[in-house]
C-alpha cells in the first residue's frame, strides 16, 4: 500500500493503525453516542490539516463555531492562530482564509439564497429550502470552495486537497431517519472528489447503540466507532475506539481505550 497517499488524523497512534493515515479522498465516519469524543477527533483532524497547509471546510451543526475554538484551545489546538471566514459573516473576507466554517447560521443564509434564486426562476413553483437539508449543505459547501479559492472557473473539482469535516450528518435527517441513505448517497456523488477528504460523524442513540439514520456507514470508505460503556455498571466513563472499516489500506483490528486529556485531546492506547 506504499503507493496510497495518506492524510494524517493528527492523532499518532491512530495513524499507525491506519498503516500511515487515512488514504487520501477518503469519506471516513465517525460514528458513536454523544459523549464519546466524535467532535473531538473532528478536531484532531482539522487541526492537522491546517499545520500541514490543507484549506479545511468545517461544517458544525452541534455547536457554535466559537465554542469549537474553545475547546479545541483547552485540549491543546489553537485554530485561532488560522485565518477564518464563517459563511454565516456579511462581511467579504479580508484576507484569504484557510479554514471556511459552515454554521447554522451559514447555513441559513445559504438556504435563504436558494430560495430567492428558484422565486427568480419560476414564480409559479418556488422551491423553499431549509437550513438543514442536503441540498443547502451541498451548496454551501461549494460556497466554501470557492471562498477558499480551491476551485476554478467550471470546474467543481478542489485544485489543492481540501479537509472536509461535517458535525454531525444526524442533524440532516433527525425528522427523516429513514432518508439517511439517500441523502448520504446524494451527499457523497454531488461532493466526492479525490482532493477532497472527509470526515463525517453520525449519532447513534445511547438508549438502543443504533444509529439516527442508517446509511451513511454503508457509502464510507471507513468507518470509525467510538463507544463508552455502561457507566451505570461501570460506574465511571471508559471510552473505546475501533476501526471498523477502511478502504485502500489494511488496518489494526484491536480496540483502542481512549482517554480525554486537557492540552492534549484523544489519547489512545491499546
Amino acid at each position: 500500500m506504499s503507493e496510497v497517499e495518506r492524510i494524517s488524523t493528527g492523532i499518532k497512534e491512530l495513524d499507525d493503525a491506519l498503516e500511515g493515515g487515512i488514504p487520501k479522498g477518503s469519506w471516513v465516519v465517525a460514528t458513536g453516542e454523544p459523549g464519546v469524543g466524535k467532535s473531538i477527533l473532528a478536531m484532531h483532524f482539522a487541526y492537522a490539516g491546517l499545520k500541514a497547509g490543507d484549506p479545511v471546510v468545517y461544517v458544525t451543526t452541534e455547536q457554535e463555531y466559537r465554542d469549537v475554538v474553545v475547546q479545541a484551545r483547552q485540549l491543546g489546538m489553537d485554530f485561532g492562530r488560522y485565518p477564518t471566514y464563517s459563511l454565516g459573516w456579511r462581511k467579504e473576507p479580508e484576507e484569504l482564509p484557510q479554514i471556511v466554517v459552515v454554521d447554522i447560521f451559514g447555513l441559513l443564509k445559504v438556504a435563504r439564497q436558494l430560495t430567492e434564486k428558484s422565486k427568480e426562476e419560476s414564480s409559479d413553483k418556488v422551491k423553499r429550502y431549509a437550513a438543514l437539508s442536503v441540498d443547502t449543505l451541498i451548496e454551501a459547501i461549494g460556497e466554501a470552495y470557492k471562498v477558499l479559492e480551491v476551485v476554478e472557473e467550471g470546474r467543481g473539482a478542489p485544485v489543492r486537497h481540501v479537509r472536509l469535516v461535517i458535525d454531525s450528518m444526524s442533524a440532516f435527517w433527525v425528522d427523516k431517519p429513514v432518508m439517511a441513505r439517500k441523502y448520504s448517497y446524494q451527499l457523497k456523488i454531488a461532493t466526492h472528489r479525490d482532493n477532497v477528504t472527509a470526515l463525517l460523524t453520525s449519532q447513534y442513540a445511547p438508549t438502543t447503540g443504533q444509529a439516527y439514520g442508517f446509511g451513511l456507514e454503508h457509502i464510507a470508505d471507513g468507518v470509525i466507532h467510538m463507544w463508552m460503556d455502561d457507566v451505570e455498571s461501570a460506574r465511571e466513563v471508559r471510552r473505546h475506539l475501533i476501526i471498523k472499516k477502511m478502504r485502500m489500506t489494511n488496518h489494526s483490528r484491536k480496540a483502542f481505550d481512549v482517554e480525554i486529556e486537557p492540552g492534549r485531546g484523544l489519547v489512545l492506547r491499546q
